[in-house]
């Protein structure tokens, strides 16, 4: 299936011009007009506070603030316009420890360098083909880390329903992205979804300070 995305916001965030100029120029021959760039985690986040894309594509950069760094400012920082942006992390990195680790920062996809266009084009269709579950919990909140749900369980180790312990269970939410297949038929759900993830951070927050009392 052939996709029109010349309406989506891209931004990149690399370590190098150079790795930023090749990237934007496959991003163009998919027909993507709007690439940013940006090339520290500062200067990303700045930036993705300020364009609010629809796809944001990090390289690992360098510490002390690395790529994982940004990934968990746009998932969890108050200043996040929208913490269920999908989120790309290509790096060169392909050790599981570092897969591992940007899985559990809340990145939604990973692409090992050096990357080919279809390999891009595959991730990107993914995102829109089978947008992930979000997963809202004391310690995590992003994209749900499973590949595949196994449905409601019934058997004899069920978590129980009672108040006190099924308000520590991960809450999923929908999976919500405006590079879906309408950007702009989803644009209030992103907007309520947005609420939806802030609402739910500052609940956390306040149990694990009533805990600390």
């Amino acid at each position: 299936m052939s996709y029109q995305f010349k309406n989506i916001t891209v931004l990149v965030v690399e370590s190098t011009r150079a790795m930023f100029d090749l990237t934007r120029s496959v991003l163009q021959a998919f027909g993507v007009n709007q690439v940013y760039s940006a090339y520290s985690c500062d200067e990303g986040f700045e930036a993705f506070c300020r364009l609010n894309p629809d796809l944001v594509i990090i390289d690992w950069l360098q510490e002390p603030k690395n790529g994982l760094e940004l990934t968990r400012s746009i998932r969890v920082d108050e200043k996040s316009p929208n913490p269920f942006t999908p989120i790309v992390l290509m790096t060169g990195y392909s050790q599981k420890r570092r897969v591992l680790m940007a899985r559990d920062s809340g990145i939604t996809e990973f692409l090992v360098k050096p990357f080919t266009a279809k390999a891009l084009y595959q991730k990107i269709e993914q995102l829109i083909e089978r947008p992930r579950h979000f997963v809202s919990s004391e310690n995590y909140f992003g994209p749900d880390r499973r590949r595949k749900r196994q449905g409601d369980y019934s058997g004899p180790e069920r978590r129980t329903d009672e108040p006190e312990v099924r308000k520590l269970e991960p809450e999923v939410l929908p999976p919500v992205t405006k590079t879906a297949k309408s950007a702009a038929k989803g644009a209030s759900n992103v907007s309520s979804a947005v609420q939806k993830a802030k609402d739910i951070k500052k609940r956390y927050e306040k149990e694990k300070s009533g805990k600390r009392e």
